[in-house]
């Protein structure tokens, strides 16, 4: 049985746990998960966190950026590899929507899930923007 938690400006939480579950998603790919104390601050700032479990194992996250009343930033969603397709992943999404429902949910696509999220009911977005941090406005 899977249980959730929503955690709400501030949330305790396991760095290898976490760390363990990007890699095994493979979202690890895209994050800087091998610099640990740049991922303890990026766990720490996040103020929306909705975690999955499977008793004791952590099998999915959402994480996010909010002012709860606008815009959610969702930053990550990961589901480890060996639990996807069971609804975690919209139910992280669901949980995370209800802890702010009168902000509209945000994301950037890993390019491995650009199928997934229309799959479960979101749209995209024509004008979304990036600036790197290796990059410099003009």
């Amino acid at each position: 049985m899977i249980t959730y938690q929503v955690a709400t400006n501030g949330f305790a939480f396991e760095l290898d746990a976490i760390l363990d579950l990007y890699r095994d998603s493979t979202l690890g790919e895209r994050r800087p998960i091998d610099d640990r104390a740049r991922w303890d601050s990026v766990l720490r700032n996040s103020n929306l966190v909705v975690t999955a479990y499977d008793g004791d194992l952590l099998v999915g996250i959402s994480r996010c950026v909010t002012d709860f009343a606008y815009a959610t930033y969702l930053s990550d969603l990961a589901v480890r590899l060996s639990y996807q397709r069971r609804g975690i992943g919209k139910e992280l999404i669901r949980r995370t929507q209800e802890a702010c429902p009168l902000a509209t949910v945000i994301l950037l696509s890993a390019p491995k899930a650009t199928e997934y999220y229309p799959h479960v009911g979101m749209k995209q977005h024509p004008s979304a923007w990036t600036l790197a941090n290796t990059e410099r406005i003009r």
